[in-house]
């Protein structure tokens, strides 16, 4: 094999070298974990580019090494070493880790967000195994600001409930409340699911009431929850975002090349719509026909948001920080980045029938947020003492009741709207996977956005 078909073995044909097609099994493994980039024209920003890297990144060592000076605070050095090994970390993902289910802007991103949950899997390993004063210390050295910080100092939003005046709702439209628009605008482009986003927000908020006893900012008045959060905050934001995602499911999706593009404008133009999906599909997370494992599987998805979101609560409490604090954003975005690409991975292991294994970056995230359980279970005993065991239970209850019925509701809706459509597994058997007419449009239709255009049945991609 030759060096460079060798390096370049994350965009290779996926029939393989001799030309024989592998099975339906393999393709899809293959599209799952190294989505290949089609229709390639540009080949200067998809060559590897080794030698340059490798070269630029000597250099970058160098003028660390000698130029910069280290007569200043051990900190600066600690820091400047930890700065190199996650540079060096990151380079190496973006040079031998696959490029997952996502190809836009280019998958040198998805292999460095692959990289970056790695590294935040190891890290999270290691401080399992440190004491608590070690990682408060951690924490008070990155910034010494924590050192006297107490939760006490947060803002309240549970108290004089019944006294509601316009001046106090309006205190609460705070940019909290723009996270929770713009968080739930992603979840929906991610998730791309009406009833499964509904359902997670409205468990959301009983997680909030029935965790109120360990987490006090956790209360919140009645028109703060209903009205604020589910209703205004929330539902705003799952609309918007289901309303992008049904945009870009009507739209033809044809790409021509930068290079046969005569204007400047439209080359910009191009440029920009590089940040755009290649091809956008409908979710179908549920069938009407689908069995009950289907069911246990979207259960156990709404579960797992659950406890990410809990994890996020958690870590500033044990370790007292504002939500606000550098460690807790960047940690919010690393994992909204994780979760696009590991979202995209158990949709395809639970709704396709020839995948039979969860892929990597999904692997991971799951890892990620149980090795966080597990730490915030470990170093929180006294934090966890004051659990009410009734209230844990029905929160149990509460949240798999919410999940099916949410679920079984959006079941309802697509019998009652589409009560002719052929279900997606006797389209499935009339149209094996290698069938030309498997990529054709066909009149399948969404669970989730519900909105009754044809739409082009392909797996879901970004």
């Amino acid at each position: 094999m030759s060096r460079s078909s060798a390096l370049e073995g994350h965009h290779r044909d996926p029939s393989g070298p001799s030309g024989l097609r592998p099975d339906s099994s393999q393709r899809s493994r293959s599209s799952l974990d190294h989505h290949p980039v089609e229709d390639i024209t540009m080949d200067m920003f998809y060559k590897p580019h080794t030698l340059s890297i490798l070269i630029m990144s000597i250099s970058a060592i160098v003028i660390m090494a000698f130029v910069r000076s280290e007569q200043g605070d051990y900190r600066s050095n600690i820091f400047a070493g930890l700065c190199g090994v996650v540079f060096f970390f990151l380079i190496i993902s973006a040079l031998a880790f696959p490029n997952g289910p996502f190809t836009r802007p280019h998958p040198i991103l998805w292999r460095i967000v692959f990289g970056m949950s790695v590294l935040y899997l190891l890290m999270v390993q290691f401080f399992i195994q440190q004491d608590y004063e070690t990682i408060r210390s951690l924490i008070v050295w990155f910034d010494p600001m924590m050192a006297n910080y107490t939760i006490d100092t947060e803002k309240e939003y549970g108290a004089d409930c019944w006294d509601v005046t316009f001046d106090r709702i309006y205190a609460h439209l705070d940019w909290f409340a723009f996270g929770h628009y713009w968080g739930w605008g992603m979840k929906a482009l991610i998730i791309r699911h009406y009833g499964i986003c509904w359902s997670i927000s409205i468990m959301w908020e009983l997680t909030e009431m029935v965790f109120g006893h360990l987490l006090p900012n956790f209360y919140e008045c009645w028109w703060d929850n209903l009205c604020l959060d589910v209703l205004l905050c929330n539902g705003l934001g799952i609309f918007t975002g289901m309303q992008v995602v049904r945009y870009f499911e009507m739209r033809e999706h044809q790409w021509e090349s930068i290079k046969n593009i005569p204007t400047r404008s439209g080359k910009i133009k191009r440029a920009l719509l590089q940040f755009t999906p290649e091809s956008f599909s409908s979710a179908r997370w549920l069938d009407p026909s689908c069995s009950w494992m289907r069911l246990i599987a979207v259960a156990q998805f709404t579960l797992m948001w659950q406890m990410v979101e809990l994890n996020t609560f958690f870590v500033k409490h044990i370790f007292p920080m504002p939500v606000q604090h550098p460690i807790c954003v960047a940690r919010i975005l690393v994992m909204g980045l994780m979760a696009a690409p590991a979202t995209r991975q158990y949709y395809t292991y639970i709704t396709d029938k020839e995948c039979d294994r969860l892929g990597s970056q999904v692997w991971v995230f799951i890892a990620i947020a149980m090795s966080e359980l597990i730490f915030h279970i470990k170093f929180g005993l006294d934090f966890f003492s004051n659990t009410q065991i009734s209230k844990m239970l029905i929160w149990v209850v509460l949240n798999i009741v919410i999940s099916c019925s949410g679920l079984y509701v959006s079941t309802l809706i697509y019998k009652w709207r589409f009560q002719n459509e052929p279900s997606y597994d006797k389209i499935h058997l009339n149209h094996p996977p290698d069938s030309p007419s498997r990529n054709t449009r066909s009149q399948v239709k969404d669970v989730g956005s519900l909105s009754g255009s044809l739409r082009q049945r392909k797996p879901l991609e970004d």
